[in-house]
């Protein structure tokens, strides 16, 4: 049964790919980025919590959008909407009373009106300065009553227009971050890798010519996994990892512990800037699905190594 309910999904959101207007969406897109004002969302019912959800989506990126409730806007909160405003009247019928009572009391204050309908020919339709015509096959409830596919399609339209704004507006992560300070979201994008990174004497280091039996201690006692192979100038040539203790005694047996660090070190490890986001640092030790690295050496340009990064430290900040 579930097998068929979401074939029967996607043909109905493929009709809707399939017969919309784009030319009719970037008109609307259009007006949202001319408003000088700001933009109101509003609707009843499954409608009204689309239009809740556009409306806070597209705050959080940029555009200066609320949703307001037809029903207080009635009593007062029509207050809020002036001449340089939008108001976004989303309805699958264009037939909703509860808007068509609003339309007149909005359009005496000279506000621009768009209607979002899935029945061009409604009243609502008929009324609005612009008019986006969702086509609608069919919902998927088996009466064609509950609200369905239609509120998928409209919540399709509204998050193509706020990511269509977001990059007419040029925003950017760090005035993504701003509006998102706290939570996962906002850690993502604001905690960098130097916030996180371990750092001056807690960085296992040695010198290349350095032979293992010599290091085992700085190894184990910076708790790290790992230890960094650096030049006098304290640049970065390479990394030795328990991993790779492992498989040298595999290799060599006890003659290992003889040889020098720089025969046995990675000379080409995946490294990380200390302005990096963490999150996109995350992604970089696990961008080789068969060889994942839980620790990574941070360094600058010139490969001067600033610090060390681990996993397990990303992790725990709840990225």
């Amino acid at each position: 049964m579930l097998k068929a309910l979401l074939q029967a999904k996607r043909h109905y959101l493929d009709h809707f790919f399939e017969h919309v207007d784009v030319s009719s969406m970037e008109k609307m897109l259009h007006a949202l980025h001319q408003c000088r004002g700001g933009i109101f969302f509003s609707g009843v019912g499954k409608s009204g919590l689309v239009a809740q959800k556009i409306a806070v989506t597209m705050a959080s990126t940029g555009t200066r959008a609320l949703f307001l409730s037809p029903t207080d806007a009635l009593h007062g909160d029509i207050g809020l909407v002036s001449q340089n405003d939008l108001c976004v009247l989303i309805s699958k019928s264009g037939e909703s009373q509860e808007l068509l009572n609003l339309v007149p009391h909005l359009q005496q204050r000279g506000v621009c009106l768009v209607a979002v309908v899935s029945n061009p020919s409604s009243r609502l339709s008929k009324l609005c300065n612009l008019s986006m015509h969702l086509p609608l096959k069919k919902e998927l409830c088996p009466f064609d009553l509950v609200p369905t596919t239609s509120a998928v399609i409209q919540l399709i339209l509204g998050d193509v227009l706020a990511v269509g704004l977001m990059q007419l507006n040029n925003f950017d992560l760090a005035q993504y971050s701003l509006n998102h300070p706290s939570g996962r979201i906002g850690k993502r994008s604001s905690l960098k890798v130097k916030d996180l990174m371990r750092s001056s004497d807690a960085i296992p280091k040695c010198a290349p010519q350095a032979k293992l039996v010599n290091i085992l201690y700085e190894l184990s006692s910076k708790q790290c996994g790992c230890i960094l192979v650096v030049s006098p100038e304290n640049n970065l040539l390479g990394i030795f990892t328990d991993g790779d203790l492992r498989r040298a005694l595999e290799k060599y047996n006890a003659l290992v512990f003889d040889m020098r660090v720089d025969q046995l070190m990675n000379p080409s490890p995946r490294c990380t800037d200390p302005e990096e986001l963490a999150w996109e640092a995350l992604k970089t030790m696990e961008s080789i699905v068969s060889q994942p690295i839980t620790v990574m050496p941070v360094v600058l340009e010139n490969k001067q190594v600033v610090g060390l990064l681990k996993m397990h430290d990303v992790i725990q900040a709840g990225l």
